[in-house]
């Protein structure tokens, strides 16, 4: 009997401020790499909602997404998993005082694109793909996203 395929559903923060992007350092299969804030979307949590909480979880910072910039898809050939990643834009609010991240994460940092490029710590092709399209290509209004109850 073959197993059911069931694709992780996530989601990731691009958020710019001025020619800086907010990336988070954290630990992946025992190296530290740089993510967008990004993570699994919870049961009964909209995917604007995820982004938020994820993004906050995962560097500190309070943030509002602005627009939906795609949806991405990777297998990991570390685990074979295939994520789908709703990709948003966001500004930054504000950071949060004395914010505990979650585990494994080593802390938040503002890079710059080219910091990104000449990186050999990309935890997946995602992270500068979803960033050079944020530069790039069109971003859609959140309205574009229907989530019933």
């Amino acid at each position: 009997m073959n197993e059911r395929w069931t694709p992780h559903a996530t989601v990731a923060t691009i958020v710019r401020r001025d020619d800086r992007f907010l990336m988070v350092e954290e630990m992946s299969d025992g190296r530290a790499v740089f993510n967008q804030p990004a993570g699994h979307i919870e049961a009964g949590e909209t995917v604007v909602a995820a982004a938020i909480r994820e993004t906050l979880e995962e560097t500190g910072w309070h943030v509002t997404p602005t627009s939906l910039l795609g949806l991405y898809t990777y297998t990991s050939p570390v685990n074979d998993v295939t994520y789908h990643r709703y990709c948003f834009i966001a500004e930054a609010n504000a950071q949060a005082m004395h914010a505990v991240l979650d585990d494994g994460i080593i802390g938040a940092q503002w890079l710059t694109l080219e910091e990104l490029r000449q990186s050999d710590r990309l935890r997946s092709p995602m992270v500068l793909t979803c960033i050079e399209d944020a530069l790039t290509k069109p971003h859609y209004p959140l309205d574009i996203i229907i989530e019933h109850p």
